[in-house]
């Protein structure tokens, strides 16, 4: 294993993104036909983008990196959301849209077993194995901030609860759930901590002030037990009001954040991204405001959530019921209101002398200059403790390739001194001598998660496909014999959300 640091580069979206951008096209498998059959919407049940989203072309598939660009520059992520959606979607009986299944997402959604650092800043762990296919292999870079558990001295929080309350999130599983989560997460918080709440439909409302939570979370509670469903989604209100209240209640020496819950479904006042993403932008440069966004309903505007989130140097997380509550609110809590690294980012180089071609698995909105790797002026995001990151390569290595594989570099910024910390390592060809299929079984779940987003996302069969790709049945029946394996829920999970793909499928 070798160990590197790593900085987060956060390239910010211009317009709502389709889910990635199909950097890397979609498996096709063979008995099912999952490729072909996923690019048939008509009597598939598929799950429909909201409206107003842009849908990636065909012609926007991922591509090999072209001779003599040997250089991965790319921001790293840990939003899981893609991945909470398309189980939703898939559980309600229909397939999700190509354009909002991220595969970065889907990978970043399971535990690894990754070694962690003792202080603040990353380690890396760097392992591969081949496929099925002549010369190919997968190589996984895996990262990993310190343990939530010694996260016990973080500095106070300062929480601004943006909360949609419009006529759809009267629906079952939105509102209720939501006001479900937050009176969860307002006794999860220490006494030390700051809650503000802020409401938007047609128009926006400061329910409460920022608001220390010792001896009051009574009055927290209150205010979230008012909240109730009224008329239509004012989002660009909703981000108005929910910066102006964290900045009026801005604490030196906390974590700044805003707490967006919403179903992302826009529709009343500014509704142009641009704008909104902008107010964002200024909030996070002037005052060092991040945002966390939670995803919630059958209708979900994914990709604006999403593009909010890299606005807002923050992540996404998707709820769907009671169980994902509890791990966003309760078990992940460290993670997602702390900070330990700020502008993370990564730059894989590979050998022009052993590898052929490579590609890499997703994070396609992500792409950062390579020459902005070193670049500090160049904003980034930031990653809290407990978070593991895994940016997944397709490697096509040369005949007869011995010796060096890559070099991988990471950078980040120490969230309190804002002094930047660099390493670097490599990576040999021999680390490619066991098959996907004997590799440890997290690196099965890995690549399981990535072949399944790669089958959901195909929209042509006929086109390339993430190499060693097996069928929906192969993936179905590999993923109930890791779950068995592994006794991971989280794993079982994603046997179901498989066997309901191929139900829908066949």
């Amino acid at each position: 294993m070798e160990r590197y640091r790593i900085r987060r580069l956060r390239t910010a979206l211009l317009a709502v993104t389709a889910a990635g951008g199909l950097l890397l096209t979609g498996c096709s498998g063979t008995d099912d036909g999952g490729g072909d059959k996923a690019s048939d919407s008509s009597g598939r049940g598929y799950a429909p983008a909201p409206e107003g989203e842009q849908q990636s072309s065909p012609d926007d598939s991922r591509e090999v990196a072209p001779s003599p660009d040997y250089l991965s520059t790319f921001a790293l992520d840990v939003d899981t959301a893609s991945y909470g959606y398309a189980r939703r979607t898939l559980a309600d009986g229909r397939l999700p849209d190509p354009s909002t299944v991220r595969p970065e997402e889907f990978v970043n959604s399971f535990r690894q077993d990754y070694d962690r650092p003792d202080g603040n800043g990353f380690t890396v762990t760097v392992d591969g194995a081949r496929t099925t296919e002549d010369d190919w292999s997968l190589v996984r870079v895996g990262l990993a901030t310190r343990g939530a558990e010694d996260a016990g001295d973080r500095p106070p929080a300062a929480l601004t609860f943006v909360i949609d309350i419009s006529g759809s999130m009267g629906e079952p599983g939105r509102l209720d759930l939501a006001k479900d989560s937050l009176d969860t997460m307002t006794d999860q918080l220490r006494d030390d901590d700051s809650v503000a709440i802020v409401t938007f439909s047609d128009e926006a409302e400061r329910v409460l002030p920022m608001t220390r939570l010792d001896g009051r979370r009574g009055e927290v509670h209150d205010a979230i037990d008012s909240l109730e469903p009224t008329d239509s989604t004012n989002l660009g209100a909703g981000v108005e009001t929910g910066y102006e209240t964290a900045e009026d209640g801005l604490r030196e020496d906390a974590t700044n954040r805003v707490v967006l819950i919403s179903d992302a479904l826009a529709n009343t006042g500014d509704t142009d991204s641009e704008s909104i993403l902008e107010r964002i932008a200024s909030e996070r440069r002037e005052h060092g405001i991040t945002l966390f966004g939670v995803g919630v309903g059958s209708d979900y505007g994914d990709e604006l959530m999403e593009e909010l989130a890299d606005k807002g140097d923050g992540h996404t997380a998707y709820v769907s019921d009671d169980e994902d509550a509890r791990k966003v609110f309760v078990e992940q809590l460290p993670q997602n209101i702390d900070l330990t690294a700020r502008d993370a980012k990564a730059q894989v180089a590979f050998d022009p002398e052993t590898v052929r071609e490579f590609r890499l698995v997703g994070y396609d909105d992500r792409k950062v200059a390579d020459d902005d790797f070193r670049d500090d002026r160049v904003d980034g995001g930031e990653v809290g403790p407990g978070h593991t990151v895994t940016a997944l390569y397709a490697v096509r290595t040369k005949e007869g390739a011995d010796g060096h594989l890559a070099t991988a570099s990471v950078r980040w910024l120490d969230p309190e001194t804002r002094d930047p910390h660099e390493e670097s390592g490599q990576l040999e060809t021999d680390a490619l001598d066991t098959s996907v299929h004997r590799a440890s079984s997290r690196f099965q779940v890995t690549t399981l998660a990535a072949y399944f987003a790669d089958t959901l996302r195909s929209t042509d069969g006929n086109r390339t496909s993430l190499p060693g790709c097996p069928s929906l049945s192969e993936l179905s029946d590999e993923a109930r014999d890791l779950a068995r394996t592994t006794e991971d829920e989280d794993v079982s999970q994603l046997a179901d959300a498989i066997g309901e793909a191929q139900r829908l499928h066949d």
